[in-house]
């Protein structure tokens, strides 16, 4: 036998392993389907609560970098363009925004103080 055949029996081997493994641990009743949707469900409230808080820190960033833009276009006309400066500006306000809009479009759909997706839609973007 040659090593590329050694190679492929060795990765059969492992991949068979592998699955007698995981067969093992998915007779286990205590983990199914169920309880993994169970978990993810729990968890999309704080994933709502990430969300917001990197849309404000995104936003702080884009703002910091239009504001250098402006100044580099004042500095350099000819060097920098004055509609990266304002686009890095509209940016920077969308983000900021955005839980504002996300919390009025949770709101609108869900009722004015329902949940949807474990987030609270009353006012702010909290873990429900």
């Amino acid at each position: 036998m040659n090593l590329r055949n050694t190679a492929r029996l060795s990765l059969l081997a492992l991949l068979l392993i592998d699955l007698f493994v995981s067969c093992a641990f998915a007779a286990d009743d205590s983990v199914g389907l169920g309880k993994v949707a169970s978990n993810v469900t729990s968890q999309l409230g704080a994933m709502a609560n990430l969300m917001v808080y990197v849309a404000y820190v995104a936003g702080v960033g884009f703002a910091l970098a239009g504001i250098l833009q402006f100044k580099a276009h004042k500095d350099n006309p000819q060097q920098t363009p004055l509609s990266k400066a304002v686009v890095l500006i509209i940016v920077s306000a969308c983000l900021l925004f955005l839980p504002s809009v996300m919390t009025a479009a949770g709101g609108s759909i869900f009722g004015t103080s329902a949940t949807g997706g474990g987030a609270t839609f009353s006012g702010t973007v909290t873990a429900g």
